[in-house]
Formats: structure tokens, C-alpha cells, sequence
């Protein structure tokens, strides 16, 4: 009988997706789901041929380098990548691959969760009704704004930003982007393209953020671009922490320049800026974009075809990264 191929996984995964690594793999699972140390990673991988990651594993180029010769593919249940090192992996000839296209919906549909809910005040809603402050329906409690005639900007539109788009439209929002290239006129929709993100933001009521995390893209909105987004708007960051400076957009929800806040994401999550937690203009949600049960099957169900094709099929692998 041939030998199962072994995987190291990382963090514990949906029933559906360990009940197929169990079925085609000698599966190294973390029941625990603690997250393992750099020097954890190397040595649980030992006689490993691949590995499923997630993005709280760092694959850095000290750990690609020390892994096993056995190691010939590294996939992550993610679409965004810049926890690993794609370089050191080309540079040792291990494969990496990452889970496009797959969680889209679900994460337009937290942006518009967002969108509403700073939109409408959810957060100073709920704390209200919770904590028994409600005496009563009265004409001035609560006042957000509506969304029809406002102008959504929307920073990246690849994939999620136009499903948050095709959203947006439903809601009688007018739609303008900036994105690394114009789309195709079937694409656009009617949205209006901006050339830099510096002529987007000064016709954005509501930005949503949609863009990658790059070097390039790190702490991009900061004081200076708050600076250019019209008086009252609201921000939403379902992409990656990283692109916002804490600092600047704190104060400028704590100013008045920005109405609110819609955050599913943050730099150094789970360690967020504690003094989000004070400002009632900030809807702040846990990193759930993709967390629907459909859509993390998807995730997984990308990433073992990833290495099926690897590691049963000896085939190159659908969504390599190199």
C-alpha cells in the first residue's frame, strides 16, 4: 500500500476539511490550536512533506531556510500572503500557494455590515438598549445618515471590491475607485475612476478599503489622507490592519473630521489599539470576513487541492505563488 503523504497543519480547521486530510493524508493536526513558534514550525515539520499554514504562521526566510528537505509545498488557508516569504520559498524551491477567489461574499458582505453600522450608529444602539439607557422613542435619539446619494469610494478593486460595489448600488450609492489599473468598461459598472487615491478620497463619503497589504500600502491612510476625505466621513477596513495609522484615524474620529469607523481588521491583531474600545463611533468587529461556514470550506478545500496536486497528483499546484 502506498504511503500517505504527511502534512503538518498548524491550526486546528473545519470538520469538513480535517475529515478530508484525514482521508488522504497523514495528518499532523493541532486539536489545540495553539500557535507554534518559529522554532515549533521546524521541528514539527520534520519528514513532513507539506504543510498547511494559516496567517498567523510567520514564514519568514530564517524559517524556510532550516525547514526539512522533505518539505515541498507550504499552502495557507488565506488569500492574502505576506506572512510568508515567497522569495525564500522560490530561493529553496519549496512551493507556496494561497485560496483566491474564495471568500469574496462573505467579506463584501462584512464591509456593507460596517458601512451600515457606523452609517446608523449600531454600536451606540446596541450599548444603549444593553445597558438599560433607553427611556424612550424620541425625534433627535441616534441620528446617523443615509446611504442613498453618497458617494462610496472604494480603495481596490480587485475581487471583493466589486462585489462590495454591486452592493453599494443596491443602496443607491454613486461608486468611484482607485485602483492600480482602470478596469475593463464592463468591470466598472458605471463607477468613476480615479487615477490616485489622493482624488478618490476627496469625493469619498464612505472609503472602503479593499486594497492588499504591501510595503507600498503600509500606514497609507494616514493624517495627511484623513486630511483630504470630506468632513463627516466614514471609514471601513476590511482588508488589513496595517494600512491604517491607528494614531491618525483615532484622532480624527475623536475630532469630528471622520463621522465613524467600520474595522473588521487591525495592525497586530489580536493586539489592537485598546483606544479603539473608547471611541462609540467605531463599529469594531474580530477579524470575521470570511467566517461564514461555506466560505472557510472553501478556504480549505482550496488549499488541499493545492497540494493534492503536489503531493497525489504530481501536478503543479492551482494557486502558486512563484
Amino acid at each position: 500500500m502506498m504511503r500517505k503523504p504527511t502534512i503538518l497543519v498548524t491550526r486546528r480547521m473545519p470538520p469538513a476539511v480535517e475529515a478530508r486530510l484525514k482521508r488522504d493524508y497523514d495528518a499532523r493536526l493541532n486539536p489545540d490550536d495553539r500557535i507554534y513558534s518559529s522554532e515549533e514550525l521546524i521541528a514539527k515539520a520534520a519528514g513532513a512533506d507539506g504543510m498547511l499554514i494559516c496567517s498567523s504562521d510567520k514564514i519568514t526566510p530564517e524559517v524556510v531556510a532550516h525547514l526539512p528537505e522533505s518539505v515541498k509545498i507550504i499552502a495557507t488557508f488565506s488569500v492574502g500572503y505576506e506572512h510568508i516569504d515567497v522569495m525564500a520559498c522560490e530561493a529553496r524551491g519549496v512551493i507556496a500557494t494561497n485560496t483566491p477567489g474564495v471568500l469574496t461574499d462573505a467579506t463584501a458582505d462584512i464591509a456593507f455590515l460596517l458601512i451600515l453600522a457606523a452609517a446608523r450608529r449600531a454600536y451606540e444602539a446596541q450599548t444603549m438598549l444593553r445597558q438599560g439607557q433607553w427611556t424612550g422613542w424620541h425625534t433627535t435619539m441616534l441620528l446617523g445618515i443615509d446611504l442613498a446619494g453618497k458617494r462610496l469610494g472604494i480603495f481596490g478593486m480587485g475581487r471583493i471590491g466589486q462585489a462590495v460595489a454591486r452592493r453599494a448600488l443596491g443602496f443607491g450609492m454613486e461608486i468611484h475607485y482607485h485602483n492600480r489599473s482602470r478596469l475593463p468598461q464592463e468591470l466598472e459598472a458605471g463607477a468613476t475612476y480615479h487615477p490616485t487615491l489622493e482624488s478618490l478620497l476627496q469625493v469619498s463619503d464612505v472609503l472602503s478599503i479593499n486594497a492588499p497589504s504591501t510595503p507600498e500600502t503600509r500606514n497609507i491612510l494616514n493624517a495627511e489622507r484623513i486630511a483630504l476625505l470630506p468632513d463627516g466621513a466614514i471609514v471601513v477596513n476590511t482588508a488589513r490592519g496595517d494600512m491604517v495609522d491607528d494614531a491618525a484615524l483615532i484622532g480624527a474620529l475623536r475630532s469630528g473630521k471622520l463621522r465613524a469607523a467600520g474595522l473588521d481588521v487591525f495592525a497586530g491583531e489580536p493586539n489592537l489599539n485598546k483606544e479603539y474600545l473608547s471611541l462609540p463611533n467605531a463599529y469594531l468587529l474580530p477579524h470575521i470576513g470570511s467566517a461564514t461556514i461555506e466560505t472557510r470550506d472553501r478556504m480549505g478545500f482550496t488549499a488541499l487541492d493545492n497540494l493534492d496536486a503536489v503531493l497525489l497528483h504530481g501536478r503543479p499546484a492551482p494557486n502558486r505563488l512563484w
